[in-house]
């Protein structure tokens, strides 16, 4: 009896060190054996291994680690980040869970789950233990623009061009930075400088374009633009830049045909920059008196967003071209049209034509009276002008007029418009020999022309 207890306590003690023994032999090995699964990307064979020393030893941080990874490797990080949360709580690093690539790794998770502050911390734990590694205060520079802290994102990119002045990335996100802060020199020499290292960063080339074009140097903003075009996330705002270049130029033709690209690329999106390249669109239609085209543009832009810029005073203001086709044929039609009906209002006021010239928005006409063309008195020319457009004629413009009149020696002037006048404009012309003709009397003298040809009535 006395014997057989003792025996009992050491076949028992035994049993206890063969357990531990054959798990620090065998874990071990389907620990590796789940790492080599891993590796060769037998991610559902890994998991289920994983799991099932997880759930038996559930403070097993390697476990846990490559649960995680293959989580994250089969698509599905929002486990793979529950995973890696665990092992930060056990804090248990070892060969296969490293403690460097777990931080950069659950850090990663963060950022994608727009958690900066979490993934900041990881990033700011691995600086404390690797002080020289330029990456990490890249990463810091990211996550700080993240939380809006430019100035701090400015200091970490500046160390990390200081650890490795070749860093293209932290060179390209510098200049990004420093052009938003409208530091343009400075933001162009880092841009320039990530492309001497990396032409292949395409965004710096957008970035580039954009100091270019507030410069107006509109030639080398086209050049870069044209290479940002290629990188898929900044192809519509490529677009719509080449497209605002080409309108700035005056160059209305290539200005459509990028903006028609852009417009192409979502023809249902309403999203702001979609918005702004049909906005954008309306105008080079407009300026080239493709008006039903703009009203297109400006209508869909209404129905997404009533306030948009001046969208709803241009749809005011071209309203009479969907009730009057005479009024949408003088703005519509082309330059030598338009001069041909010139000439027949000027004919419709009793008046001949001397002279006749484009101006912008309009003709400029020298006249003189018919009932005195033929007399042996001195005839009087005139000056008139001759605009369509949908904007209200300012002072401005009758005053450019009345300037006109003197630098020709002309003691009369005619303002004929499509649209009203402004009350400053007609206060000028009040003390002026300068008559006013809006809308409403332009629209008589148009019932007397034949608008095919521009040819006035008998």
């Amino acid at each position: 009896m006395f014997i057989i207890i003792p025996v009992i306590i050491v076949g028992i003690g035994l049993g206890v060190f063969i357990f531990f023994l054959l798990k620090a032999i065998l874990l071990p090995r389907r620990i590796s054996s789940i790492a080599h699964l891993i590796s060769q990307e037998r991610y559902n064979q890994a998991i289920k291994m994983a799991k099932a020393i997880a759930e038996r030893d559930p403070r097993n941080s390697e476990a846990h680690y490559l649960l995680g990874l293959a989580y994250l490797k089969t698509g599905r990080p929002e486990l793979a980040l529950m995973e890696l949360k665990m092992v930060g709580r056990i804090g248990v690093f070892t060969e296969y869970c490293p403690e460097i690539q777990y931080r950069e790794t659950i850090a990663e998770l963060y950022k994608s789950f727009n958690q900066p502050e979490e993934a900041l911390k990881e990033y700011l734990l691995l600086l404390k233990r690797y002080p020289e590694m330029p990456d990490y205060y890249y990463k810091c520079g990211q996550l700080f623009e993240m939380r809006n802290q430019s100035d701090r994102a400015f200091i970490y990119y500046r160390k990390a061009i200081e650890l490795n002045p070749r860093y293209a990335d932290a060179h390209f996100r510098l200049g990004a930075l420093l052009y938003r802060m409208h530091k343009y020199p400075e933001a162009r020499s880092e841009l320039e400088t990530a492309l001497r290292y990396d032409p292949d960063i395409l965004p710096a080339y957008y970035y580039l374009g954009k100091i270019y074009r507030e410069a107006k140097e509109y030639h080398a903003a086209l050049l870069s633009f044209e290479k940002s075009v290629r990188h898929p996330d900044y192809k519509l705002r490529s677009l719509i830049e080449r497209g605002t270049c080409y309108l700035n130029m005056g160059d209305y033709e290539s200005a459509i045909m990028e903006l028609e690209r852009a417009v192409k690329l979502s023809p249902e999106a309403t999203n702001p920059e979609m918005l702004y390249a049909r906005y954008f669109l309306s105008i080079a239609y407009e300026k080239r008196r493709r008006i039903e085209d703009a009203l297109e543009q400006w209508e869909f832009i209404y129905r997404i967003n009533p306030s948009f810029q001046d969208v709803g005073e241009k749809l005011a203001q071209y309203q009479d071209v969907h009730h009057d086709d005479r009024i949408k044929d003088f703005l519509t039609c082309n330059e030598n049209l338009f001069l041909e009906i010139c000439k027949s209002i000027i004919q419709a006021m009793n008046l001949a034509v001397t002279t006749i010239k484009p101006i912008p928005n309009g003709a400029e006409i020298i006249a003189v009276d018919v009932e005195t063309k033929w007399r042996n008195t001195r005839k009087l020319p005139r000056l008139v002008r001759i605009y369509r457009t949908t904007e209200m004629i300012d002072e401005a413009t009758v005053r450019a007029t009345h300037e006109a009149m003197r630098e020709q020696n002309l003691v009369r002037g005619v303002i004929v418009a499509s649209a009203p006048f402004s009350k400053l404009a007609r206060e000028y012309a009040e003390t002026r020999p300068i008559d006013l003709h809006d809308k409403n009397v332009l629209q008589k003298l148009l019932q007397r022309i034949d608008m095919d040809s521009g040819v006035l009535k008998v």
